[in-house]
């Protein structure tokens, strides 16, 4: 293996840590027991289906969106890749994290959009620009019957 596929190998890889709490949660869920202990061979069967999983799902939503002739892939996209792979048990939480997700960004980009326009505002009262100045200039001068 060469040094540049070796790269590209472990930048697929899943973080272990990741994955190992994925696991623990999702068994402790079930089972109501908080102490479980996964083998290493386990854990690299999660990633690696983990994985495979999410480059199968890519593929197919990248699909859709060169169906749709865009070259962006979207929430929408995914939503209809896993109905086209058929694990509809995954569209219903799917949605409902999107939706969470979309409402939580909605409140952080309306109050990062505030915070901009009052630094803009700021910035426009404290620097008159040049432009600003020269066209008020001009239009005194034609008001007075002048050219600028």
């Amino acid at each position: 293996m060469t040094e540049r596929e070796k790269v590209v190998a472990e930048a697929e890889e899943l973080p272990k840590a990741i994955v190992r709490r994925v696991v623990k949660d999702s068994l402790s869920q079930f089972s109501g027991d908080a102490d479980i202990h996964v083998h290493k061979d386990a854990l690299l069967a999660f990633s690696e289906s983990a994985r495979i999983f999410i480059h199968y799902l890519s593929a197919t939503a990248n699909d859709i969106c060169k169906e749709s002739k865009r070259q962006t892939i979207n929430a929408d996209d995914v939503v209809k890749a896993i109905e086209e792979i058929e694990f509809p048990e995954f569209i219903a939480p799917l949605k409902a994290s999107l939706s969470e997700f979309r409402r939580k960004n909605a409140g952080k980009k309306a109050g990062a959009s505030e915070t901009t326009e009052v630094k803009k505002k700021k910035k426009i009262e404290e620097e008159p620009s040049s432009k600003g100045v020269s066209k008020k200039l001009k239009s005194r001068g034609n008001a007075n019957g002048k050219d600028a």
